[in-house]
């Protein structure tokens, strides 16, 4: 798979489980109703799906890189969805970790590793 595709299943698994898990909190932090639940669990399957089309012959391997991609699909969220913009710090950070993200997932491998 190319890097445009390994991105979108990335920014689509981060999509939804950020919106899965901010469903939860807004039930269990904001009060919002139960029902948030419902929507919540299908968003976090979906966001389980969508990581195993990851390429990647190893599931630790697929789950380290989308971390990097989830770290700034996360402060992108707390920016457009919360209204808070990352500061210098959040998005330093955010680059080393998708920076790492990139070299887990495209370095090239021994036959095998």
């Amino acid at each position: 798979m190319n890097a445009p595709g390994t991105l979108a299943i990335y920014a689509g698994a981060a999509l939804a489980e950020i919106a899965g898990c901010f469903a939860v909190w807004a039930w269990m932090r904001q009060g919002a109703s139960a029902l948030w639940l419902v929507p919540g669990l299908l968003s976090l399957a979906v966001f389980a799906w969508l990581l195993t089309l990851a390429p990647s012959d190893f599931a630790g391997r697929a789950y380290a890189a989308y971390g990097g991609v989830y770290i700034a699909a996360s402060l992108l969220w707390l920016w457009l969805i919360e209204k808070q913009r990352p500061d210098t710090w959040d998005l330093t950070g955010a680059a080393i970790c998708l920076a790492g993200a990139a070299v887990i997932l495209f370095a090239p491998r021994a036959i095998g590793g």
